[in-house]
């Protein structure tokens, strides 16, 4: 039911406010003075508020404007009741806080047209804020999506150079460390050549789920980066420790056990990974790190596939293939394949 908080001190036209309230079928609170009304207002959380302008203690303005600071953005409509004709007090109502006003003694039809025009204005609020929760929502859906790659989940290409250029650039004021990590899948296109596009497309979601387990910190980022390849950002995390999320993500796509009877390398989906990281100077822009973890992830390619190589292992000579990394999977190269 609608509730109106009547504030006056004058005990009979604070009695008169209420029967015309009552007959209108509103629920009706009263207040005697301006602390009284201030309780109300916060314990019972009227949906109008009829306040006198001059009540002992507290007045009717000092009120209104307590009513909208502990109010915040949840508008609750005011009537001043004034016997009064200054315009002066008029204004200075509107500007305490104030949507109208009443002369008195009060009118029963001019008080029922008051309360179902401010009860109309509280409904077309109400259906705006609704539209724009919506509408912000929508657009927040949007805004994730379009950094959001559709088939895995993972962050697209456009949030993952956004995110690197952020990260490189918070590691080099710092003097922290980052690592970059490129995976791409070994012999995708026959993988889809022997399978179908569909199973391709299973396959590329189960390795971002494993690539994304790898990721434990909210800070770290896995991202499809383009068709099979996918990267890792690592931000305060050195070459060495990005060796181990190389091993783990390795164990985590051999843990799959996805057949692939097209691939020469292994009887399993397999990664070839290259890894670069390193405490950037001003020198190291977000390409310089793609670069290198591209060059690395070349090596793993050209010296057989189904390993990792870190940028720094990579000798002088251009073309020349790095060593790969010792990653000693244990049981799961026993059971997975076999790294080179």
């Amino acid at each position: 039911m609608y509730k109106v908080l009547v504030a006056d001190d004058a005990r009979v036209m604070r009695f008169a406010t209420l029967r015309i309230l009552k007959k209108l079928g509103l629920e009706a609170i009263e207040a005697e003075d301006g602390l009284q009304a201030l309780e109300l207002f916060e314990r019972e959380k009227p949906d109008l508020v009829l306040i006198d302008v001059q009540m002992p203690g507290l007045d009717g303005l000092e009120v209104v404007r307590r009513i909208r600071a502990m109010s915040g953005e949840h508008w609750v409509p005011v009537i001043f009741l004034t016997s009064m004709e200054d315009e002066s007090d008029f204004t200075r109502g509107i500007e305490a806080g104030g949507d109208d006003y009443l002369t008195k003694p009060v009118s029963p039809v001019v008080l029922e047209a008051k309360i179902r025009a401010m009860r109309r204005l509280d409904d077309m609020r109400r259906e705006l804020i609704a539209v724009t929760l919506e509408l912000r929502e929508a657009n927040d859906r949007l805004a994730r999506l379009s950094q959001q790659d559709g088939l895995t989940g993972l962050a697209n290409r456009r949030r993952f150079d956004l995110d690197l250029m952020r990260e490189l650039g918070r590691a080099r004021r710092e003097r922290r460390p980052i690592a970059l990590i490129m995976a791409d899948v070994d012999h995708f296109k026959a993988f889809n050549d022997t399978y179908g596009h569909p199973a391709g497309d299973d396959c590329l979601r189960r390795v971002a789920a494993a690539l994304r387990s790898v990721c434990r910190r909210p800070v770290d980022v896995a991202a499809r980066y383009g068709g099979e390849e996918f990267a890792l950002i690592l931000p305060d995390t050195t070459e060495e420790s990005a060796r181990q999320r190389a091993t783990e993500a390795v164990r985590a796509v051999a843990a799959l056990e996805i057949e692939h009877r097209g691939s020469p390398v292994a009887r399993l989906v397999t990664l070839s990974l290259g890894i670069a990281g390193c405490v950037p100077d001003a020198d190291v822009v977000a390409d310089t790190l793609v670069e290198r973890a591209d060059q690395a992830l070349y090596a793993a390619k050209r010296a057989g596939r189904n390993m990792a190589v870190a940028h720094s292992e990579l000798p002088l000579e251009r073309g020349h293939p790095g060593a790969p990394l010792d990653l000693d999977l244990g049981a799961a190269a026993a059971s997975g394949p076999t790294l080179h």
